[in-house]
């Protein structure tokens, strides 16, 4: 309070002491007693209206003590149930929350991780991958304070960033307590198996395999790949202290269509303590894709050497250019037929594939003849007037025959076409939009109709080879674009309906993946519908259990998570409430937990993360060293914080009560003295 508010609370004193002898000091007819009475009174009620008017203002100081945060970040992955040591794990938090001096010094917060970062509820070691990496940043994130860090882990880590490099930006200092066994074994493992998850009928598919061995002896071991009982690869490997790894590369053949099972194994050592990491299974899907396409054009153009490049970038298909005169008689042995710029020589083209209920595409250009078009089907017609183009492509988001990517389609260059109108008469479905300029023709570029069966396309402008073209350029690659052509060739190449509920899935999966699964429901319009109430029953094919779940809406698809699904063989349906649809298929979940192939604890990179982030490790064994340490030590004390609190009078209720009190007793003083 400064020296100006205190002189103004005195002249308030004064005024309210003058102003009270004035009006019960002189001439009144009150009693001594009461002249005291109602003139101390009313110098209070003066008195406290005139410092509210004033206001002062009062400063209060508050102290408090703020122990120092401890972070403690608990792996609860299963590697360490595999190197048996659950029961160390929770007998060391046990210790932790037992520890009366580092509780008492400690605001103490408990982490564990797995695939994720939560908060410490309960420790199952269930969790089927570990990351470390996560588990520091997030913690090391929650505090703004220096916090030291308990990290109790073997240090093994399956996903994510390294964690040695994520060490180097963390401001906390990190004590790991390392679990398991730091003794280094005689070990022989397969480190990683790369396979393609499809191959080809009557291909050859490579397999990649990564071999580890550790240990100082040489020792000769077999690699063999068994499919069922049978031997399908085998090859001798030899290993010493210096050539402790070896990378194998080859092909298996595929000879027959279906999902293929395979395991590879390399024999363990005599000695060996892990042989869990000396297996690995693996599966391949082999399909049977082979498409004949025949182009058929009369004249010559660079899109056609750009459709034939493209859609035979997928070895399984093969495009035959031919004119329309020499079409006739291989049509039939054709799955898709492309119509490029068709006019009347297509005369009979046209009847043999109507005749055939063949698939097609048709192309149009400057070169097409409409009136031609317009005549041979009904399906759609143009306005011609002869005045050739440009019109460009918008991606319609909501096309639901199939799944497109869009690769920067509103970028592309324009195509050529005739101006005029294009009405699809029959139900269709909409790829792309048309637009001039920028402005929306409304009319259709490029979309599919399916009629009994049959499926149709048409794109209403010619010279997509440079669409192809743009997209080498941007991104300098033609992968993009070709997925795109190649998704159109094979909704368009195959004679499978279209049903009201699509369900997308994968034949195999590994019980270590995020096992989804994705689908899609269609009105009786075949519009996609988000009200629809899907479930899935999921059926063990050797144990005849079965699990029943609801599918869950995700923008224009409904998806299920069956990660708790334990490994084995299943089948499945998804149905839809309310609704006679249905799909059925089946899948495998293959056994492989990453967690099982460490055969001890990751001592040398624990003891790096210590080193760089200003801690400090230890054993399991030397726990108590460590909570000893933190207890004593020096850098992390409670820290007393003061507050200054600035409070106006005016905050201060209780002298508005004193004000109603003081009048409120002179009012009955007054009233009880019959002087009212």
């Amino acid at each position: 309070m400064n020296a100006e508010t205190i002189i103004y609370i005195v002249f308030s004193g004064i005024i309210s002491l003058i102003l009270s002898i004035f009006m019960y000091g002189f001439k009144t007819k009150y009693s001594k007693r009461l002249k005291w009475i109602f003139g101390g009174l009313r110098f209070f009620t003066l008195f406290f209206i005139l410092l509210l008017i004033i206001n002062p203002k009062f400063s209060f100081e508050s102290f408090t003590i703020e122990k120092p945060s401890l972070s403690i970040l608990i792996d609860n992955s299963s590697s360490i149930a595999e190197l048996g040591q659950e029961q160390n794990t929770k007998d060391l938090i046990e210790i932790i929350e037992q520890q009366q001096d580092l509780n008492s010094k400690f605001n103490i917060s408990y982490f564990s991780f797995g695939d994720s970062f939560e908060k410490y509820d309960s420790l199952n070691f269930k969790e089927k991958n570990s990351n470390l990496s996560k588990a520091l940043k997030e913690s090391d994130d929650l505090f703004n304070e220096i916090t030291p860090t308990i990290f109790i882990t073997d240090g093994n880590q399956t996903l994510g960033n390294d964690y040695e490099f994520t060490s180097r930006i963390l401001q906390n200092p990190v004590y790991p307590i390392i679990l398991g066994d730091t003794i280094n074994y005689s070990d022989l493992k397969i480190e990683q198996l790369n396979t393609n998850r499809y191959a080809f009928l009557k291909n050859q598919f490579p397999v990649e395999v990564m071999l580890l061995y550790n240990g100082n002896e040489e020792i000769v071991s077999n690699f063999n790949i068994y499919q069922g009982n049978a031997i399908a690869y085998s090859e001798t490997i030899r290993f010493d202290q210096v050539t402790n790894s070896q990378t194998l590369t080859f092909t298996l053949p595929a000879n027959s269509v279906g999902l293929k099972r395979y395991r590879a194994q390399l024999a363990p050592l005599d000695d060996e303590r892990n042989t869990i990491n000396n297996s690995k299974q693996f599966a391949v899907e082999v399909i049977d894709e082979s498409t004949n396409i025949l182009l058929v054009s009369n004249i010559i153009h660079p899109d056609l050497g750009m459709l034939v490049k493209s859609i035979e970038t997928n070895e399984q298909r093969k495009v035959t250019l031919v004119k329309p005169q020499e079409a006739l008689s291989i049509i039939a042995d054709h799955q898709l037929i492309i119509l490029y710029q068709p006019d009347r020589s297509f005369m009979n083209v046209y009847s043999e594939v109507k005749k055939l209920k063949k698939n097609s595409l048709l192309i149009s250009g400057a070169n097409t003849d409409w009136n031609f078009l317009n005549e041979i089907q009904d399906k759609f017609q143009k306005e011609v007037t002869n005045q050739p183009e440009d019109v460009a492509g918008s991606l319609n988001l909501n096309y639901g025959s199939y799944s497109i990517d869009d690769i920067g389609f509103d970028d592309f260059p324009p195509l050529k076409t005739y101006f005029g109108a294009l009405s699809i008469t029959v139900p269709h479905d909409i790829i792309f939009d048309q637009t001039i300029n920028g402005f929306n023709t409304e009319s259709p570029l490029l979309a599919t109709t399916e009629i009994d069966g049959q499926r149709e396309s048409i794109l209403d402008g010619a010279g997509i080879w440079r669409w192809r073209a743009y997209s080498y350029i941007s991104t300098e690659s033609f992968k993009g674009f070709d997925e795109f052509l190649g998704k159109l060739i094979q909704y368009l190449a195959s004679n499978k309906r279209r049903s009201r509920l699509e369900v997308d899935s994968k034949s195999f999966y590994y019980n270590n993946d995020i096992i989804r699964l994705s689908a899609q429901y269609f009105d009786k319009n075949f519009v996609f519908d988000p009200r629809g109430s899907l479930s899935i029953s999921v059926t063990n094919k050797v144990s005849n259990e079965s699990f029943d779940f609801p599918l869950l809406l995700k923008r224009n698809y409904y998806m299920i998570d069956l990660n708790s699904l334990p490994s084995g063989e299943y089948d499945f349906t998804v149905s839809v409430n309310d609704d006679p649809v249905s799909r059925s298929g089946s899948f495998s979940i293959l056994e492989f937990n990453v967690e099982q192939q460490f055969l001890n604890a990751n001592v040398t990179k624990l003891q790096r993360i210590a080193t760089n982030t200003g801690g400090k490790s230890y054993l399991i064994t030397e726990s108590e060293s460590l909570l000893n340490e933190l207890v004593n030590h020096e850098q992390y004390r409670a820290i007393q914080k003061s507050e200054q609190k600035i409070v106006p009078l005016i905050d201060w209720k209780y002298l508005l009560l004193f004000i109603i009190i003081s009048l409120t007793l002179e009012w009955f003083i007054r009233k009880y003295n019959g002087l009212i």
